[in-house]
């Protein structure tokens, strides 16, 4: 797999990934609390099962790409970044054709880079590209971009709505609606970007004019 401007590592599809045990546990974790905090089986799953994920999606040798298409030929994708002494998962917006990828946060212990607010995350969920490969289901879609969340003030429906996306990928009914107050439980952390910047995503930061963000170019803000 080749990602434009984006060389010197193993690329593969990580879409397969999605649908084997452990790993929603292993993608979310961070948004849970401390490691030692988390249960796997708030996911549905065992310990077993995120042991062996972890293998799959830090192997060195392979880093897994998963990619998000949006209507209007963009996508965003997320990507394991297994540099042995330089781990991170980079989120990246890819254009259409084959234009070159813009760097848009990495994960690395804490986030750093742009951010989404709940209202930009459901939007982007719910507007899959037509006609390219990637991850279409809206749930997965959600879930796979969470970790961008930094929203202070979450509407009123925003636990609901997670705990069906979760409960869609396997979660367990009774527990959905705990699990998905804990993954909000950090969504008001810092804004690592630069308050001067505007975001690609949504034009937010200073006042910036109407349609300048990436939401508003593809017609779905």
């Amino acid at each position: 797999m080749l990602i434009e401007g984006y060389d010197g590592g193993p690329l593969v599809a990580g879409e397969p990934l999605l649908a084997r045990p452990g790993f929603w546990p292993n993608h979310l974790w961070g948004r849970c609390g401390p490691a030692g905090d988390v249960e796997p089986e708030w996911f549905g799953d065992d310990g077993a099962d995120v042991d062996a994920m972890s293998e799959a999606l830090l192997d060195p040798g392979r880093w897994p790409v998963f990619r998000v298409p949006v209507a209007g030929g963009y996508g965003l994708v997320a990507v394991y970044r297994n540099c042995v002494d330089d781990y991170g998962v980079d989120y990246l917006i890819t254009p259409p054709g084959r234009g070159r990828a813009q760097h848009l946060a990495v994960r690395q212990g804490d986030l750093e880079g742009e951010t989404l607010r709940w209202g930009e995350l459901v939007r982007i969920a719910g507007s899959p590209g037509a006609a390219a490969e990637g991850i279409e289901d809206p749930a997965a879609r959600l879930l796979l971009l969470l970790p961008l969340l930094v929203e202070h003030a979450l509407p009123g429906g925003a636990t609901a709505t997670l705990g069906a996306a979760l409960i869609a990928v396997g979660a367990p009914r009774d527990t959905a609606p705990l699990t998905a107050r804990r993954l909000l439980g950090h969504s008001g952390g810092k804004t690592w970007h630069d308050p001067a910047w505007g975001s690609p995503l949504s034009g937010s930061g200073s006042p910036t004019p109407p349609g300048s963000g990436l939401l508003a170019r593809l017609g779905i803000a």
